[in-house]
């Protein structure tokens, strides 16, 4: 076996750079000069501030208000065709419900039994007499002749 570790160890490079304290290098900066403010620009900066946070937050209120009462009035248009619709159903339901009362009352007076009477009256009809019935006798077998000849025989024995 080749003995790795041997060139392992040796070709190993180390940076120490990297572990000694930086030298101090001036930082460049941009060559603007910063005034130092007086009490009087930062009151003034405060208050500009202060306008601008306020107006924004009126108009976000008025924004506000103004998409609340536009959604209020979408709302009651659509409540209102709603019960537009339902009140035009209702009078449909009325008038299919009148309608069907009238159908019934001419039903009924169609097919009273008075109205009966007076239309086989106008065809001719009468009321059964006593007269108009006949009456047969059979005899003890329970059978009877009819007019063609044909016998017919009762099934009580």
């Amino acid at each position: 076996m080749v003995d790795n570790l041997k060139y392992y160890n040796d070709s190993l490079a180390y940076d120490f750079e990297m572990f000694m304290p930086r030298s101090a290098e001036p930082v460049r900066k941009d060559n603007i000069v910063k005034l130092p403010e007086t009490k009087h620009q930062k009151h003034a900066r405060r208050r500009a501030v202060k306008r601008v946070s306020a107006s924004a937050f009126a108009v976000m209120t008025a924004v506000f208000m103004l998409a609340a009462m536009c959604g209020n009035i979408f709302l009651r248009l659509q409540i209102n065709e709603v019960n537009s619709k339902i009140n035009t159903v209702k009078s449909e339901i009325n008038a299919l419900t009148s309608e069907k009362t009238r159908l019934e009352v001419e039903l009924e007076r169609v097919i009273s039994y008075s109205n009966i009477e007076l239309e086989a009256a106008e065809i001719g009809m009468q009321k059964m007499d006593k007269n108009q019935v006949k009456y047969i006798r059979v005899n003890d077998k329970n059978t009877a002749i009819t007019k063609d000849g044909d016998l017919i025989a009762s099934s009580n024995n």
